[in-house]
């Protein structure tokens, strides 16, 4: 039987309680997205871009730092929530005494410090230092450097299109991931 290996597409039937129109994807575009997030995830695995982000800083910087420097610089991007210990082991998806140990290196280290929070002053919250700043867009910058090097022979159009889809398929994934 042809369909035996197929993923399937069906939805439930629409008169089904709780169910939801969906759009079926094709078993192509199914398996190309599941291939490429393969590669993502094995270049991501061996950190190819974090190492030269550690290897250029003026102060020794470790991967774990760097990773608790990037969720801290993102939840201080405009988070609805303090950017506490509990909110990088939900980033980093660690448990949260992992995340305990290396935000406290990170603090020890110089990158990050622990504020009280402007809602409740028993409860400490993270911040990056003047180095944690530093760091973090020496990051921002390597990173970028890499991405347009990669899309540097796309044109514009397709530039914005793919950053459009990608974050919204990574959204689509946060979303799922909080369900």
């Amino acid at each position: 039987m042809s369909g035996e290996n197929e993923l399937s597409t069906d939805t439930a039937p629409a008169n089904a309680p709780g169910a939801e129109r969906r759009t079926p994807v094709e078993d192509g575009v199914l398996n190309a997205v599941e291939l490429a997030m393969i590669r993502i995830r094995r270049r991501q695995s061996r950190r190819s871009l974090a190492r030269p982000v550690v290897q250029g800083m003026a102060e020794p910087l470790d991967l774990n730092t760097l990773s608790v420097i990037d969720a801290v610089d993102e939840g201080s991007g405009g988070s609805e929530r303090d950017v506490t210990v509990g909110f990088i082991a939900d980033r980093l998806a660690i448990d949260p005494s992992r995340a305990s140990r290396i935000v406290a290196d990170a603090v020890r280290s110089g990158f990050v410090r622990r504020v009280a929070s402007q809602e409740d002053g028993r409860r400490s919250c993270l911040a990056l230092t003047k180095a944690g700043r530093e760091a973090v867009s020496a990051a921002h910058r390597t990173r970028q450097d890499f991405y347009a090097d990669a899309l540097k022979d796309w044109q514009p159009d397709e530039q914005r299109q793919f950053a459009l889809l990608l974050t919204r398929f990574v959204d689509s994934l946060n979303d799922k991931t909080r369900d």
